[in-house]
């Protein structure tokens, strides 16, 4: 499956002898749908992302499959989600849940909560289905639960700013073949022996 942006094609920066190409930096950001198991997945409803378009998410399964929510009910895609944001879900600390991910994952998407007339756009949609999904499993795990805002600012926040970077950096060099930026001033780059290259 390609991961490549709308509208990209899959080529080297002019002019660059590394042989590494925009396609290639971009599919650490842009996985496709069934290389890494249980991520949310975030993709938008429009043409392009443009920082202001609504947002979809999802939750894939162990084998790539996303579920997500509706106003159809649970909708679970086996394609569709390759061009979306990933956040992982499990930390190093919870891999032992991979055994049991697709049990709960489908024991709680068949829930009366997720039925198709329970779907409000703005009170109980796909973000409020992947989030329950999330508490579920910290719950089953002992962990306290994490409210809306939590969840938004720690995992989703940080992947949609990184993404929109990306995004950027690639319409740049699609346009002019370079993107060029500041070096980092003395204070902000590595100090002396700090082993960067």
């Amino acid at each position: 499956m390609d991961s490549s942006l709308p509208g990209s094609r899959s080529r080297d920066f002019p002019g660059n002898s590394t042989g590494v190409g925009c396609h290639f930096l971009l599919q650490g950001i842009f996985p496709t749908q069934g290389s890494n198991p249980c991520l949310l997945h975030l993709t938008y409803t429009g043409r392009e992302y443009d920082g202001r378009s609504d947002l979809h998410v999802g939750i894939t399964s162990t084998g790539g499959v996303v579920y997500n929510y509706t106003v159809h009910g649970v909708q679970r895609d086996e394609v569709g989600w390759e061009q979306s944001v990933s956040v992982p879900l499990l930390q190093p600390g919870l891999f032992g849940l991979l055994d049991q991910w697709d049990k709960y994952l489908e024991d709680f998407s068949a829930t009366g909560a997720w039925l198709p007339h329970r779907y409000e756009e703005d009170h109980h949609n796909c973000y409020s289905y992947a989030l329950a999904f999330i508490n579920c499993v910290l719950a089953t795990e002992g962990e306290e639960p994490l409210d809306r805002d939590e969840f938004t600012e720690k995992f989703v926040v940080p992947r949609t700013r990184k993404a929109s970077k990306y995004i950027m950096l690639y319409h740049a060099i699609e346009e002019q073949g370079f993107y060029v930026t500041d070096p980092p001033s003395p204070q902000t780059g590595p100090g002396p022996g700090s082993g960067s290259c």
